[in-house]
């Protein structure tokens, strides 16, 4: 063991602690619930020798008991004795309450049984949709509600410097809670959160996704008791929240890295070994299998080792952390980090358990591949292949790559707005592409006002293109007053902290009268169009009807339903456009006026113009 450990840490450049272990002991997850579907529960236990610390060494035949309806069934010794694993059975007949495993007296660790939140997974986690629109927030670059968290004596991360890209700021669960009006008012209905988790890594902990223990909520962002605060209160504006998950890896200083259970809890290798994020591999019927391994097996970076979950002590660890989330919090759906570079036979078997305790939940997935045919592989699709995926949707990188060349490349026959046609009329392989969510900018990807070179009205156009396609709109915090950055040279350039977010700031943004009106302009265009989205069946779930973009450039679109048509025209092109109704009879046929969603204005249905790079959305009236 001791050779191993040796012989791994030198591998992964471990720090000099690794193979010590905590001063106590505990175990994943302490708690459970009855009448859950998941009633077979594996237990991990952690601390110093704790093997030889049981009472019992195997179950009986027919298992021990360990309270009323609770059967201790298994136990498994592993490689490392500081773990052992403890699978037990919780009968319908089981009652809440605390009872002790199997350890000697002067070690009580106990394990407690609750009683399941009102409603069993169909009260909460309510799952998100077509009708949402939601809003990405990275915790530590929105606000500071609470500076006593900014810094937390013993985490390895004690930056705090709002000067850096690289260092903590200081944002915190309070400081979002604190502006809900503002995000609600903006038309929002879900807020999305990169990582809550706790990276108790040693640098460049801002943005969460290198985790150190699956089971604590960062104290620095304010701990669970902030999370759950923040839920509760999402959950009176009958608003929805998402957490960040990430199965395919963990924080080199995550417990089970610097102690690991066993040889083959990551993928090792003889040497470091990165990841090709070459997704096709997974799917390429000529494909090699050491091109597929070295995509799924290997590491995303050196401080972010691969966990293999085709251990089953793994995957139990993974679902179990999952399902524990869910019940604990009353979270409304996942959305599922690097999504490609997991198990997908993994993947399947966890999303499938979320949705056996928690019906109405929803998974999407980050794909952040190019080519409509790769994305849809890791969702549900028509593909008649080996491997089918039951992922509900994923992050729509094909449309946005779509609106991006629209937007910035210059137009041909094969070239910028006919991308975005090309993309949705490929929508036949998805099971359902209204579960797609669509963006234009994430805490990975520079900000999409940059992208176009602050040109408003091609930044307007996008918008309107987020707010009215198919699928799930999803906006990253600070778009709504044309944030700036790029990814180069850094990605925590796109990481700003929000105006107004800290008590120092100069100005306040979340105050209608500090914005510019250029900040203006943009975030009262996002509220009409968003709040007009809430309650319009068509923008929301209505069928999409789209004609091929004409060769000066003009695209136009219909959302409709038997209660709503709504028109969408587009001008892709340096010049003056004049766009005819008449031309989309189909669709326009039967109505005789056409309402301005943006300017509020009523008009008989005719010819109208669009300048360059402009768009326009209107209601057609009878």
């Amino acid at each position: 063991m001791k050779k191993y450990l040796f012989t791994w840490c030198l591998f992964c450049v471990v720090a000099a602690t690794a193979g010590q272990v905590p001063a106590s002991y505990h175990c994943y997850p302490n708690n459970w619930w009855t009448h859950m579907k998941w009633n077979k529960v594996q237990i991990m236990v952690h601390g110093p020798d704790v093997a030889s610390k049981l009472t019992l060494q195997q179950a009986g035949p027919k298992g021990s008991l360990l309270a009323q309806g609770v059967l201790l069934t298994k136990i498994h010794h592993v490689e490392n004795p500081n773990y052992v694993f403890l699978d037990i059975t919780i009968g319908s007949d089981a009652h809440p309450g605390t009872f002790g495993l199997p350890f000697q007296r002067n070690l009580a660790i106990d394990f407690s049984l609750k009683e399941r939140r009102k409603g069993n997974g169909t009260t909460f986690a309510q799952g998100v949709n077509s009708k949402d629109f939601i809003y990405l927030i990275m915790p530590d670059r929105y606000s500071d509600g609470d500076t006593t968290n900014d810094r937390i004596k013993g985490l390895r991360d004690q930056s705090l410097d709002r000067d850096s890209v690289y260092a903590r700021h200081g944002g915190d669960l309070i400081g979002i809670q604190k502006h809900l009006d503002y995000i609600q008012s903006l038309g929002v209905t879900t807020i999305w959160l990169n990582p809550v988790i706790l990276n108790d890594m040693p640098n460049r902990t801002e943005h969460g996704y290198a985790f150190t223990d699956q089971y604590t909520v960062d104290p620095r962002i304010g701990g669970a008791a902030a999370y759950q605060s923040l839920i509760n209160s999402i959950h009176k504006r009958h608003m929805k929240i998402i957490q960040d998950a990430v199965y395919n890896h963990v924080g080199l200083y995550h417990f089970t890295i610097q102690d690991p259970p066993m040889k083959d809890w990551v993928h090792v290798w003889p040497s470091y070994t990165q990841t090709t994020a070459r997704e096709q591999t997974i799917f390429d019927p000529h494909g090699s299998k050491a091109d597929y391994k070295q995509m799924v097996d290997g590491w995303f970076t050196r401080q972010m080792p691969d966990l293999n979950q085709n251990n089953p002590y793994v995957a139990n660890y993974l679902i179990e952390h999952t399902l524990w989330t869910v019940e604990t919090f009353g979270i409304d759906g996942w959305r599922i980090d690097t999504y490609p570079y997991n198990d997908l036979g993994f993947m399947n078997r966890c999303n499938q358990a979320l949705e056996a305790d928690f019906p109405k939940i929803t998974m999407f997935g980050e794909t952040w591949e190019h080519g409509v045919i790769n994305q849809s592989y890791f969702a549900q699709n028509i593909f008649n292949t080996p491997f089918k995926s039951n992922l509900q949707g994923t992050t729509d990188f094909q449309s946005l790559w779509a609106i991006t060349d629209a937007l910035t490349q210059k137009g041909s026959w094969d070239h910028g707005i006919i991308e975005v046609y090309n993309t949705l009329a490929k929508d036949f392989v998805y099971k359902d592409p209204m579960r797609e969510v669509i963006f234009l900018d994430n805490h990975d990807l520079s900000r999409f006002y940059s992208v176009v070179g602050e040109d408003m009205a091609k930044y307007r156009t996008a918008l309107t293109w987020l707010l009215t396609c198919r699928g799930i709109p999803e906006l990253y915090y600070g778009d709504e007053l044309g944030l700036t950055g790029f990814t180069h040279p850094n990605d925590g350039h796109v990481r700003q902290d929000f105006p107004g977010g800290w008590a120092t700031d100069p100005v306040n943004d979340f105050k209608a009268s500090d914005r510019t009106s250029h900040q203006d302009s943009i975030w009262n265009y996002i509220h009409t169009l968003a709040n007009f989205r809430k309650t319009s069946s068509a923008l929301t779930t209505g069928k999409l009807m789209q004609y091929v973009p004409e060769n000066n450039g003009v695209y136009v679109y219909f959302r409709y339903d038997s209660h709503q048509t709504i028109m969408v025209a587009m001008n892709i092109s340096e010049n003056t456009n004049e766009i005819d109704p008449g031309a989309y009879a189909e669709r326009t046929s039967g109505f005789s006026k056409m309402k301005n969603l943006v300017d509020g204005t009523t008009k008989h249905i005719g010819s109208f113009e669009l300048g360059p790079m402009q768009s326009g959305v209107y209601e057609l009236l009878k």
